[in-house]
């Protein structure tokens, strides 16, 4: 059998049928109370970004529960930690300020969606309050709300995320192991398997 590729909006809808009317209104562009908890518990989240060409990234940003800084009910604030300096979704940034986000909490199988606008801010008032293990940030992303909402359990349910039992870590090679066959690195195996072992937490904020 061959492909049959979905080329409108109306065959999208002929597939799948229409919104459901609980779906369609849970949209909101300002953050609620419960928003606010969850942003609190929260210490993770996706980051979806896309230059003008349209080429896409996701980043992912975590930090100890609460790392998000609410400016005020349609503003909040993630701080920038130390990494390997490629700057993927920040260069999006500059071009294309639109930017999607999901905030995880470990063991809960919704989500909280954000849609937004972002820009990159060196210098705030705020920053002192972002400062973790002695680490003040030399960036933030600010996002202006346009778009807020729960997202359903579904997904989480079927792939059984937060059910160790499910989990297989060791099914894949060590990352040092993944890093030498995938890349051209001058490191032998056991210089990356140092850099990436007990140390390397040690450098998460220096």
């Amino acid at each position: 059998m061959g492909w049959a590729e979905i080329g409108s909006e109306a065959e999208l809808r002929e597939l799948l049928g229409e919104v459901a009317p609980r779906a369609a209104a849970k949209e909101r562009a300002r953050l609620h109370e419960r928003d606010l908890e969850w942003l609190a518990a929260s210490p993770f989240c996706l980051i979806a970004t896309s230059d003008d060409a349209g080429n896409c990234d996701v980043s992912p940003k975590g930090d100890p529960a609460g790392f998000v800084h609410v400016i005020d009910d349609a503003t909040i604030a993630i701080p920038d930690r130390p990494g390997n300096r490629r700057a993927d979704g920040f260069r999006n940034i500059l071009k294309n300020p639109h930017v999607g986000l999901i905030f995880l909490i470990p063991g809960r199988n919704e989500t909280l969606r954000v849609n937004g606008r972002a820009r990159l801010v060196r210098e705030a008032p705020f920053f002192d309050e972002l400062i973790v293990k002695g680490h003040r940030p030399h960036l933030a992303l600010v996002v202006e709300i346009e778009q807020i909402f729960f997202h359903c359990a579904k997904a989480f349910l079927r792939s059984a995320l937060w059910k160790p039992e499910q989990w297989g870590p060791d099914r894949l090679p060590s990352h040092a192991r993944l890093v030498k066959d995938v890349q051209k690195v001058d490191e032998t195996l056991e210089e990356l398997e140092s850099y990436y072992g007990a140390s390397y937490a040690k450098r998460l904020y220096g």
